[in-house]
This record gives C-alpha cells, structure tokens and sequence, in this order.
C-alpha cells in the first residue's frame, strides 16, 4: 500500500489536535506518523519526566548539586520540548509539585525552595527551546511570583516573539508585562482575570497590540477600568469579538464604538451595573458584522436595545437575554430576519412566539421559558417555526405541573412529523420539578425510531 506525503499526512492529523485518544493510536502506525502525531500531542505538556529528561546536562546538574534526584526513563526519542506550543504556569506548577511528590518529608522550607529550583531550571529549558503560541498566566498556587522573571531568561525573545494567545490576571507586577509589551505586538486573543490590583504595565501591553482580534476581560470587584479603556481606545480597529464579564463594573462603553468590525459582542452584568446607562451612546452606532449579541444578565433599557437592534439586528445570527418585553420580541420578529439561535429566560406570550417564528425565517433553535401552557407552546413550534428549525430548549417554571403528558407529546411529534421539510428535532427541557414516566419515555423511543426525535433529556 502507497505511503501518504508527509505534509498530506500532517494536514489530516491536524484535525486530531483534541483528540488525545486517536493521537496516541497515530503514534503506533509506524515511523512517518509517529514523527508527525507526537508534534501535535506534546504541543501541550503530556509527561512531567519527560519534560526532566530533556533538561541539558548543566540543568541536571544544579538539580543534582541542590539534591534534588530525580529519577527518569531511557533518553527520550524525541526533543519534546521543542514541540510545545501553549504554556501555562498553573500546569508547571502542578508538574513540579507531582515531580517533589517524593520530598515531603523535608521542611515546609526546604521543599519550598526545591521547588523553586525546578521551576527556574524548566522555565530556562522552554524560554531556550520553544516558541510559544498560547501563554496561560494564571498565578493561583504558583511556587512564587517571581519565576515570572523568565520572561529575562536567554531565548525568551524567540520564545514569545510569535505569541497569539494570552490568558493573565491583572494583578501581575507592572514589570512583566511592560517587558512582554517591547517583545508581543501581534496578540490576537487576550483574556484577561481582573483583581483588585491592576498592573499599571497591562496597559501598556494592550496599546501596542496591532492585530487584537478576540478580548476577554472577567472581573467582580468594582475594579476602576479607566486606564484599561484608555488603552483600548489606541487599539487598531481590528476587535472582532468582545466579551465583559462581572458584577457591578462602572465602564462607558461608549469605547465599544470604535469596532465598528465586532462580530460578537457579550456584556454580562447584574441588573444593577451603572454601566448600561452608557449603552445609550451605543445605540445609534452601525456594527455591518455584528452576529452574535449576548447579555447573560443584566440588559440596557428596552427602548435603547431596540434601537440597537434597529440598525444592527439584520446581520445577528445568534441574540441571547434574559428579558421577554413584549416590544422587545416584537423588535426581534422586525429587525433580525437572519437570526437563527434566540435565547430568552423570560415566559413569551404565544402570539409574540409566533410573529418571532414569522419574522425570523431562518431560525433553527430557541430557548425559551414555558408555564402550564406548553401543549399550546408545542402547537405554535409545530405549525410556525421554519422549516430549518431543529432544536429546542424549554425552561420549565417551578410552580408549573410536574409532568408532561403522554398524549399532548405524542400530537406534537405527530404534528412534528407532518412538516415539510421534516427535520430530526432535539428536544431538551430544563427544570426542577418535571417527571419522567414510562409512557414519555416509549413515546420518545418510538419517534427516535421514526426519525422524528433526534435528541431528548430533560435536565434537572
């Protein structure tokens, strides 16, 4: 049998970069697809010896003389090393701790500073031999703050040079991120864990991003965001997703205005968040790419979201809030005629649900909110949601009835069935209090069987 060419190879394997399982199989096929699957596989760390045993001489030997033994296999076939793309420093620390599994008779102190050791002596071998893509920063049980000084150790220039993805917390020392700031100009994905503190060098590292395409920022402790806003505003228009996650932030979000490219955009605040009475400026701005639009939470005042959808609801694929205003559902039915997921934790009156089926023909699921009334819920999906429809969502309130009846679900897969085009539905209810009785059950098998069901579970 002919041998695939290696890059033709390489492309396939690509597609199992998740996929540990079969990535491990690849490696048993013989000698082609061992070189090529084990790229893939250790570009995240799968063994802390072998990371030991790729340690030079001179590292082994500073272990040695702090007598720290540590015992490895045979030398290992490959410079894993070499391979690894994404970094974090909760893992290595982690890695170090399995690794000193054996010294915890020493003193609290001594282990400490083995520890510490370790560390410098792995951070030296990666900033030496990687070039890394993903870089988690995330400081929670880390050895000691200071090993984030391997951003100075020799080859960090050429380690971090090409970086894509960073994930920290702001309360790193203003040092770090000034120096990753002279080094990292082209992040494209940035998440960042907001604390109490916040490093005057984060700023400084946002402003010269010139390619920033996905933002993250997570934070609940009233944090003053001023001078972060500030470094956005000097960005590049190149945001294509944002996201803002926390409680009671005090944020204009007038900023938001200027990416005028977003694609996705997710607010997440409580009801109370003050900065929602921003979203007003907001309101007139034209987002031409804007299709997924989420408030998890809290929302701006209806009439100004309605206004937002006005002129940018006609390019949303995906709308989700917790809010069923009656004119709201009515500007979603008006305004997004392309919208195929619409997500709402508020009960919908019937007709409202119909005109959003009518208005928005390209739908495909919807989560919505239902009371006793589901039979005549299951009535409208069957007889007014368009024809590529095929999954739906429904959260059951608690003082609703306790379980469905056989004879209204069997109409509605019946009624389901009829459709044309008829698509396998997927059928998923959440709640607190609903029963599962033999007689669903059969009802769901037989229409599983007829093709009409796809999917069912009811989570409670």
């Amino acid at each position: 049998m002919s041998q695939l060419p290696a890059d033709c190879l390489n492309e396939i394997v690509e597609y199992l970069e998740e996929d540990n399982i079969t990535l491990y199989s690849c490696l048993l096929v013989n000698r082609l697809w061992c070189k090529v699957s084990v790229r893939i596989l250790w570009r995240n760390i799968q063994n802390c010896r072998t990371i030991i045993a790729c340690l030079p001489n001179e590292s082994k030997y500073i272990l040695h003389k702090n007598k720290i033994i540590i015992s490895t296999s045979k030398p290992p076939l490959f410079n894993y090393v070499t391979f690894i793309k994404n970094l974090s420093i909760y893992n290595i620390n982690n890695l170090i701790k399995n690794i000193l599994q054996n010294f915890q008779s020493i003193t609290p102190q001594s282990l400490y500073y083995k520890k510490y050791i370790v560390a410098i002596e792995i951070y030296k071998l990666f900033m030496n031999q990687t070039t890394l893509r993903e870089l988690y920063l995330n400081l929670y049980g880390m050895i000691n703050t200071s090993i984030i000084t391997f951003i100075s150790y020799p080859g960090a220039k050429d380690c971090l040079k090409h970086l894509s993805s960073l994930y920290c917390c702001s309360n790193i020392y203003p040092e770090f991120f000034y120096q990753l700031s002279q080094l990292c100009h082209n992040i494209q994905y940035l998440t960042i864990s907001f604390d109490k503190i916040i490093s005057n060098g984060l700023k400084d590292l946002i402003s010269v991003q010139k390619n920033l395409k996905y933002l993250k920022m997570y934070g609940y402790f009233r944090e003053d965001l001023t001078n972060i806003i500030q470094s956005l505003t000097k960005l590049p228009n190149t945001l294509i997703k944002y996201e803002l996650h926390g409680g009671l932030h005090y944020i204009p979000l007038s900023f938001i205005a200027k990416y005028t490219n977003l694609r996705k955009l997710v607010l997440s605040f409580n009801n109370n968040s003050i900065s929602f009475n921003y979203f007003e400026k907001l309101q007139y701005i034209t987002f031409t790419q804007l299709e997924i639009l989420k408030f998890p939470f809290g929302y701006p005042k209806v009439e100004l979201l309605t206004k937002f959808l006005e002129n940018n609801g006609k390019n949303l694929k995906e709308f989700h809030i917790c809010c069923s205003d009656s004119s709201l559902c009515l500007a979603v039915a008006k305004f997004c005629p392309n919208l195929k997921k619409f997500f709402s934790t508020g009960y919908i009156e019937l007709g409202l649900l119909k005109k959003i089926f009518i208005g928005c023909q390209y739908l495909e699921s919807i989560n919505i909110w239902c009371n006793d009334n589901c039979k005549d819920v299951w009535d409208i999906i069957a007889n007014y949601s368009p024809g590529n429809f095929y999954k739906l969502t429904l959260y059951y309130a608690t003082n609703t009835k306790s379980e469905i009846l056989s004879g209204e679900l069997e109409k509605f897969c019946i009624n389901w069935k009829k459709r044309i085009p008829q698509k396998s539905l997927s059928f998923i209810i959440e709640s607190y209090n609903l029963k599962t009785t033999n007689e669903i059950m059969k009802v769901i098998d037989k229409h599983k069987k007829l093709g009409t069901v796809k999917e069912f579970e009811i989570i409670c």
